[in-house]
């Protein structure tokens, strides 16, 4: 598989209706679409698109084709979230994770819920 590369906010939206569905053709993705809806061909666009990015593929019924995700949710939301780290707070998820707790203003019962939460992750 190619090296992932970061979404545009219309493909983005595409791959969150595709890893919902698991497997749609284009119909399908359009109807999901909040109002007002995108033309059919610009849907099919950024999906053959995404095709080539490597992000979807495609099972041919003669001219229709279905399509399913080849990146899952979980690895793309891996790759976004490093590079916002690295981009946005110096490669330091304790920045980030100062950042919300400013930002949100969590008091210490969030931050104990949340280390409670990271400690029972750890193996």
């Amino acid at each position: 598989m190619k090296d992932l590369k970061e979404l545009t906010r219309a493909e983005d939206q595409v791959m969150q209706l595709l890893w919902r569905l698991d497997r749609a053709f284009i119909k399908d993705i359009v109807e999901l679409m909040p109002n007002p809806k995108p033309a059919y061909n610009t849907v099919s666009t950024i999906v053959r698109i995404l095709e080539m990015k490597g992000f979807v593929g495609h099972k041919a019924y003669g001219k229709t084709h279905e399509y399913f995700p080849l990146v899952s949710k979980e690895k793309y939301t891996k790759f976004y979230l490093n590079n916002m780290v690295k981009g946005y707070f110096n490669g330091s998820f304790h920045n980030l994770v100062s950042f919300f707790a400013k930002e949100n203003k969590l008091d210490a019962q969030d931050l104990q819920k949340l280390l409670d939460e990271i400690k029972s992750q750890k193996p």
